[in-house]
């Protein structure tokens, strides 16, 4: 019978690599548990970030009022499996992802963490709880006198596993389990690929790899000899290679040991994919995104901005509904097309009926952000230094625009000119909101001097062991 401090002390450290190795992967991330050791004790929760505030009832009705206890697990050749994980159902709570799992050696543990808006997909992050779920399990199984302390660190240090966990599911589903394809190869010839520079110039192109029996399907442009064809470990080759698919519909296709040759759109059921992009890049299944990597390092972002606060700032206006939509469509293509382009701009989304004068270069006649080939010239004028200035009429009322405004309490030297010009601008300014996009920064969306989408500073969970609430308790603060 597990000693309970002995639990809570697995379950803090788990939780505390887990926040912060899905923080490096996702951004700021808090993490939550609900569990309970054994059968015959209450629900516990560990919340130390207030992840689960607003979703009381929920929990009430889930773990207080329907909870029905599980049927004893399954016998494997006459013998109880001890420690093997049976994964519990999704809860599917709005802005959070979970995963659980129940074993003999824990009766039942559910985790929990953030659904960023931002993120390519959930498989990897399910699976980094999963195998938080199946540490604690294991860790309480080999009991307090061998117990390393160890999981934690793992936890936070789980990226690339975590990927690899999620391609290996998907890949089983589709292949089954005979396949030749080796995932942690072309994770690190990836990574390895995207910091190499060629003539100072960073990989550009797409790179698929696929099971070596599915490459007879594939409508090679150029296939290389067998015994000449480039190790997929040798970076330099492989990167000198991706010129030849450059800014264009062809792909250099690999059997996930060397590179077969040069495709164009025929591609087998499933693939691996790494689409480089200069200094980031996404990886894919042929079913959809995985993750993206820069730095060395794979992240779950998009690298696209989601302008949530923005679209919260049309739905509280007074503007048509029909109108909202076309102006976040306006708003996310501009900056959407910044972010392509790596050039900083600044929107000012003017919602009052009668726009407000802003020093810069007008036009004769308003232009029509509706029409597409305006759209586009505004996109170009965004890189010209100064703001583009957006109607809610939908129109472009001027370009390089000057931001004045006297000093506020907040301005942050360290975001430049854009960010403390829109601040200062915003505070003295009903009904104008800022879109600042940074060529090395998040997107910040400005309104009345603040940052609406500024993240609270992260921080890491700390101090010794304590005794998690019982549900019930937490639910009646």
């Amino acid at each position: 019978m597990p000693d309970n401090t002995f639990v809570h002390k697995c379950i803090f450290d788990t939780l505390a690599g887990l926040s912060e190795g899905l923080s490096h992967f996702s951004g700021p991330s808090r993490v939550a548990v609900i569990f309970k050791a054994r059968a015959d004790e209450p629900f516990s929760l560990y919340d130390p970030q207030n992840l689960l505030r607003g979703h009381e009832p929920r929990l009430k009705e889930l773990y207080l009022d329907r909870w029905v206890e599980r049927a004893p697990r399954r016998i494997f050749n006459g013998k109880q499996e001890f420690l093997h994980v049976f994964p519990e159902e999704n809860l599917q709570l709005a802005g959070l992802i979970s995963y659980g799992g129940s074993s003999r050696a824990f009766h039942y543990q559910m985790w929990f963490t953030e659904h960023h808006p931002d993120m390519c997909a959930v498989g990897p992050t399910e699976r980094w709880l999963e195998h938080a779920a199946w540490r604690v399990s294991h860790d309480v199984a080999d009991e307090k006198d061998l117990y390393t302390g160890i999981s934690g660190n793992f936890l936070k240090e789980y990226a690339t596993h975590a990927v690899r966990d999620h391609i290996v599911d998907e890949m089983n589903r589709e292949l089954g389990w005979d396949t030749q394809l080796r995932v942690f190869p072309i994770l690190d010839a990836v990574l390895g690929i995207s910091r190499t520079r060629e003539e100072g110039a960073w990989p550009r192109g797409d790179l698929i790899f696929v099971e070596p029996t599915g490459t007879s399907g594939i409508g090679f442009l150029a296939k290389f000899p067998h015994l000449e064809r480039p190790g997929l470990g040798n970076f330099k080759h492989v990167r000198k290679l991706l010129q030849a698919v450059e800014d264009s519909r062809r792909k250099l296709i690999s059997d996930g040991v060397s590179i077969v040759g040069i495709a164009g759109d025929t591609l087998p059921g499933f693939f691996i994919g790494a689409d480089f992009r200069v200094r980031h890049g996404f990886l894919n299944l042929a079913s959809g995104p995985v993750c993206s990597f820069s730095d060395g390092r794979f992240h779950s972002t998009t690298h696209k901005a989601k302008l949530v606060q923005v679209e919260e700032v049309l739905l509280e206006s007074d503007v048509s509904p029909e109108d909202q939509s076309t102006l976040f469509r306006i708003v996310a293509d501009l900056v959407h097309s910044a972010e392509a382009l790596k050039h900083g701009c600044t929107l000012v989304l003017d919602l009052n009926r009668r726009p407000v004068a802003i020093s810069g270069q007008a036009v004769e006649k308003p232009l029509d952000l509706r029409q597409e080939g305006t759209l586009e010239l505004a996109k170009s004028l965004a890189k010209v230094d100064g703001a583009l200035h957006i109607g809610r009429d939908l129109q472009l009322h001027g370009f390089a625009c000057l931001l004045d405004g006297r000093a506020i309490a907040g301005e942050d030297r360290s975001r430049g000119a854009r960010f403390n010009s829109a601040l200062r601008f915003t505070a003295e300014r009903d009904n104008i909101v800022v879109v600042v996009v940074s060529a090395d920064r998040p997107v910040s969306v400005i309104e009345q001097g603040v940052e609406l989408n500024a993240q609270c500073q992260w921080k890491p969970v700390s101090g010794g062991t304590i005794r998690p609430p019982r549900l019930q308790e937490w639910l009646n603060e």
